[in-house]
This record gives structure tokens, sequence and C-alpha cells, in this order.
């Protein structure tokens, strides 16, 4: 992992001092800093990232007292077509939250500047980060917040040294745990998420989209190793019998939560929900498929702030958003929120170092655009191998749909 190479005053200082014009930029940062008084729009969730830009947003205001930021709650999940909206009509943010799966549309959209000072933000956040916010060789935006999910267990059900370390030992746990204890599951999971669902594809380095992330030829779902992991995926009916429409996320979540369920698959913000609930859990790295002894490769995600290429202030907004990666605001942010932190800084929770050394396998989902269609295309194909359809076809089928010719 990299370390922070700068600190939050080198941050300010220096990233205006670099920043170059651009079409909307007009006077200089310096001049505007003196003179003019700017108010910033940021577009972010509610229920813990709308505090954490309030609070970020008086931080940043009290050194640099010409600026205001004003929140707006926009979903994270309805930023990238609200901007193609609301951005081109003038009435858009000067900076907004997405995750950066949405990056190609995004930058293919015309919607969002690149990174001012990239080498810089690059060095200084975790490597999965930059790889996922950078397009075509270029990087956009600022990453606040690194995820990917992690076995959760419940030590009330199942003893830390007994967590299994591969999916076989996994399904042979909880059919001994079923059978002696009625009413409740040794292992719980959304079956028809695709967000979860792909870390069965990934068998002997098969990746979405090949190793790139970007070849468009094949979405590589329907390969040899990805068919067998998906079957492998199929026989764990036996170890949890039920349809895959009653194991969303909801479901799932409240097995757990309700302490029914002795593992399941889920990411860090459900730390908080699951602490509340007074929980005794902890958190692992996901067993390894067939024929591994690693764990199995993840979706990582990244949460970034991007500058709209609407704004009529991109270097001060750049400038705010390099600031929500500094060491303080990323220590806040996982104050508030529980998400994990986009550069190496400590933090003190005892959960972080599962989700941390399942990161060192995970990979960052594929930002091209074509990732519109993988969502709702792979979860229906992963309820329907779960439920007992052909692997084979099943995969074939999703590859096609995906991959339109």
């Amino acid at each position: 992992m990299k370390k922070v190479v700068f600190a939050v005053a080198a941050v300010a200082a220096g990233l205006l001092a670099l920043t170059g014009c651009s079409k909307k930029e007009g006077a200089s940062a310096k001049s505007s800093k003196a003179e003019e008084k700017v108010v910033l729009t940021v577009w972010e969730s509610l229920q813990g990232p709308d505090e954490f830009i309030k609070q970020a947003g008086e931080a940043y205001t009290k050194t640099h007292p010409n600026v205001e930021i004003k929140y707006v709650n926009v979903e994270l999940g309805d930023a990238a077509g609200q901007i193609a909206l609301d951005g081109p009509a003038g009435v858009g943010p000067d900076i907004f939250a997405a995750p950066h799966d949405k990056l190609g549309e995004l930058v293919n959209g015309g919607h969002v500047l690149p990174t001012v000072n990239a080498d810089a933000v690059s060095k200084s956040v975790l490597g999965a980060c930059s790889a996922a916010l950078t397009y075509k060789g270029k990087m956009y935006g600022y990453p606040v917040s690194a995820e990917t999910y992690a076995l959760f267990y419940n030590k009330d059900l199942i003893a830390e040294n007994e967590v299994p370390k591969t999916w076989e030992a996994l399904a042979k746990w909880t059919k001994d745990f079923n059978s002696q204890n009625p009413g409740k599951r040794g292992f719980v999971m959304d079956v028809g998420n695709g967000y979860y669902t792909i870390l069965f594809t990934t068998a002997g380095g098969n990746r979405l989209f090949g190793t790139s992330g970007t070849d468009t030829s094949s979405s590589y779902l329907a390969s040899a190793n990805s068919v067998k992991g998906m079957k492998f995926f199929q026989t764990l009916r036996d170890a949890l019998n039920v349809p895959a429409a009653d194991l969303d996320t909801g479901n799932c979540d409240a097995a757990f939560q309700g302490g029914t369920a002795a593992m399941h698959i889920t990411g860090p913000w459900n730390i908080k929900n699951f602490k509340d609930a007074g929980l005794n859990f902890g958190v692992a790295p996901i067993p390894a498929l067939p024929g591994d002894n690693k764990p199995a490769a993840s979706f990582s995600g990244t949460r970034a702030m991007f500058v709209s290429a609407y704004s009529d202030h991109p270097a001060e907004a750049s400038d705010f958003a390099q600031f929500l990666i500094s060491a303080s605001m990323q220590q806040l942010r996982f104050d508030l929120t529980g998400a994990m932190p986009s550069i190496d800084t400590p933090v003190s929770s005892p959960y972080i170092s599962g989700f941390l050394k399942q990161l060192d396998y995970a990979f960052p989902m594929p930002s091209i655009p074509e990732m519109g269609k993988f969502w709702e295309t792979m979860g229906n194909t992963s309820k329907n191998i779960w439920d007992g359809a052909d692997a084979q076809k099943e995969l074939d089928a999703c590859d096609a749909a995906i991959i339109s010719k």
C-alpha cells in the first residue's frame, strides 16, 4: 500500500498552483481567493456521507474563507444519470460523488474533468483506487473511500478458528451446522447479485472483460473457468437450500443481523448496523475457490468525488475534492460512515483488517460503458443458475447480452 505523500497544507497550497487553465476557470485561483466569493455545490448521499461533506466543508472554509460548501442530496446511484441532465442545463453541481464503474460513461459523456495533479494524487492513494479511476490512460476524480466485501462471521455461532478458508469447507460446515441448529443457517449471501457472484467466475485468473477490464470482445463470463466456477456455485444450493428470490440482500442482512445466520458475505457499510444490533462478529477474507489456496477474487469499488465539466469554479472544486483525501478528512469520513479510507492511514477498528486482507485479492470493477449491461444481466443469470438452470447456456446468453455486436 502507498503512503500519504503530502499534508493537507501542501494539498491546499500546491494544487491551485499546479492547476492548469480550463475553458471555465476564467480568473486564476489566486485572484479568485482574494476577491471572489465562491459557492461550491456538492452532490452526495444521505446517512453519513452528507454529514461528512458538511463537516469537511466547515473545516475547509476555515482556511478558505471565501469558499462556501453547499451540500445537496443526490444519491450515489443517481448522480451519473442526473449530471447528464442538470450539468448542461446549468443547474448541476461543482463536485459530485459516483462509483468508479460509472467512469467510462461519465468520461465519454464529457461530464467530468481529469484529476488535477494526477501523479501526486495517484501516489497518495491506494493502488486499487488509482487504478479504478484511470480510464484510457488518464485519471479522473478523487477517491474518497475504497470498498470490497468479505466474510462476516458471528462469533457466538462459529469460533474464529473454525471460519472456513475454502468454499468446500464452508459448504461442509454449513451442512453440519444446519442439521444441528434448526431455525438457523450456517451461511447466507445474495446469490442473485453479480457484485458478489462474480467471485465464482475468477478461478485461474479469469476476469470480467479480460485482465485489463477493457476487452469488449468478450465479457469472459462464458469462459471455461467461469463456467466451472458457476457450476460449483450451483452446488452450494445443497448447503443453502433456499430459492434465489428469498436470498436478496435485505433478507440476508436481516438474517445475519438477527443472529440466525453464522456467516454472510457483505461489505463495510454493514459494520455499524451489525454493531448497533449488538452482534459479536468478525470479518475474514472470502474462502478460496476449488483448486486455489488464496481468497477468491472479489470486486473492489472506489467511491470518488468528480469535478463537473460544467463547473464555473473547477480550480476551487478540485482543491476541495483533493482536501477530502487528506489524512484528517479520511479519518473523519471513517468515523462518520465506517467506510474504508482511500489512503494508507491507520483507523481504529477491529474489522477493517479483514477487508484490507481481502482487498489484496480484489480487482476493480471495470469502468467501461458495457458495465451498464452487466448488473441486471449477471444478476438474472446468477439467480437462474442457483435455481438449477444449465450454467453453460445461461453464461453464453449472459455474454451475448452484455457484448452486443
